[in-house]
């Protein structure tokens, strides 16, 4: 099987002056769900955008299935299926009317039958798109990607504003296409399902590639086994965290609302120098917690900021 989507040292400049995507390197493996991470700004809109084949690149190289959008952008078409974070449906149409519209684009699309049976819009055929609530017409936009029969799946930020129900419904989706063979690139702003959904993932900012890898992968390599998070009295100036810095067993140290976050590989020492620290620094403990490092700990790490953050 052809790797799915390549790209080779990807650039694209507004302007001849702002670099928004800078020698960007990626392969994502056929059948695999393939996460796209990074704080707004970092690029990742545009890179999805060039590889959809809906922006040119200023340079590099891309590559679907084997095949570029210079000589195959018809058959390209067909094999991809693409949900953006917002998609607007005409709200005078019928759930099934809207998904035969875009059966329509295609030569060979699946069932659109088949297709709400498997988004689970059987019930809600025959409403008006107007009249779905935000978790349907997220499934229905989804529904619209699908029906095309697509090898890869784009999907922007799925599950933006969902309630925590509508977020797995769609999950079990997202699997039941892996499962049967299809590709998945996937932005989100949620760590969690980057980190359940994700076969692998790639971090970018400021349009460059700076971590790769599974999230397991990631998280060993650069955030810890552990995070220990506390706070004392007294000051937490950049002093006081070259101090924590020091304890034994600590990788990193980095404030977080309010809190001194370490991440940690051997808590069962750390935890007691901890606690002896604040004594002997005549300190008084005020919130101690203890927790399994996660995708969100390594992602901070590597930015400085959280994934929602401007």
């Amino acid at each position: 099987m052809p790797v799915a989507i390549q790209c080779h040292d990807l650039r694209k400049t507004y302007d001849g002056k702002v670099e928004a995507v800078s020698g960007l390197n990626l392969e994502i493996e056929t059948g695999e769900c393939f996460g796209l991470l990074g704080p707004n700004g970092a690029g990742k809109t545009t890179t999805i955008e060039i590889l959809e084949g809906l922006l040119e690149p200023t340079s590099g190289k891309v590559t679907i299935l084997g095949h570029d959008w210079q000589t195959n952008a018809r058959e390209l078409r067909e094999w991809l299926g693409i949900s953006l974070q917002e998609t607007r449906l005409s709200e005078k149409l019928t759930v099934r009317e809207t998904i035969e519209l875009f059966s329509s684009f295609y030569r060979e699309p699946r069932s659109s039958d088949d297709v709400l049976a498997d988004l689970q819009l059987n019930e809600k055929a025959d409403a008006w798109v107007g009249k779905l609530s935000g978790g349907q017409r997220q499934r229905l936009a989804v529904a619209t990607a699908l029906v095309g029969n697509p090898k890869i799946l784009f999907l922007d930020e799925p599950t933006t504003g969902l309630d925590p129900q509508s977020r797995r419904q769609l999950w079990d989706i997202i699997r039941t296409f892996q499962k049967a063979g299809g590709t998945v690139l996937l932005t989100t702003h949620y760590m969690d399902e980057a980190e359940r959904l994700c076969d692998r993932l790639a971090i970018i900012d400021h349009g460059q590639l700076i971590a790769e890898g599974t999230p397991s992968d990631l998280i060993d390599r650069l955030g810890g086994h552990h995070v220990v998070e506390f706070s004392v009295t007294g000051n937490s100036d950049a002093a006081a965290l070259d101090g924590w810095r020091a304890l034994p067993g600590v990788d990193s140290v980095r404030h977080d609302d309010g809190l001194v976050c370490l991440n940690v590989r051997e808590p069962h020492r750390t935890i007691p120098a901890l606690l002896d620290a604040v004594h002997n620094q005549g300190s008084k403990l005020l919130h101690l917690n203890t927790r399994q490092a996660s995708l969100e700990d390594v992602f901070v790490r590597l930015t400085g900021r959280h994934l929602r953050e401007d």
